[in-house]
């Protein structure tokens, strides 16, 4: 509960001083993030997150796979594996190499629409 309050202090302490700061501060403080996150050593810790990640996704889909539940899931589809959009971000890892595949992005039979100028990926505006 004292974690809890705490938090939510931290919160409202922000936005007072975040709304008092506007616009300027605000720009100057995701300047300073953007440096940190171009940073040698940030990047070379994510990399290393990353390929953390990656090994222990490879090695719980293994598992999954030995085990009965695993069997059962794949039942059906000759025994492959399928891959879920999920999996995109896996793509060539030795857990996904070779898998049979549900959604193929080059096998797709619908054109992408093209974005309109100033949206994100999903479509939202910037």
């Amino acid at each position: 509960m004292r974690g809890k309050i705490m938090f939510l202090g931290g919160l409202a302490a922000g936005f007072v001083l975040g709304a008092r700061a506007g616009r300027e501060k605000y720009e100057e403080l995701v300047v300073r993030g953007r440096k940190v996150l171009d940073h040698p050593t940030v990047q070379e810790a994510a990399g290393v997150a990353q390929a953390q990640a990656t090994r222990l996704y490879s090695e719980g889909k293994d598992k999954l796979g030995q085990s009965k539940l695993g069997e059962k899931l794949h039942t059906g589809n000759g025994g492959k594996p399928e891959l879920t959009p999920a999996d995109d971000a896996f793509a060539g890892t030795p857990a996904t190499v070779g898998a049979k595949s549900g959604v193929s992005p080059t096998s797709s039979t619908t054109t992408p629409k093209p974005k309109a100028p100033g949206t994100g990926a999903n479509g939202s505006t910037l």
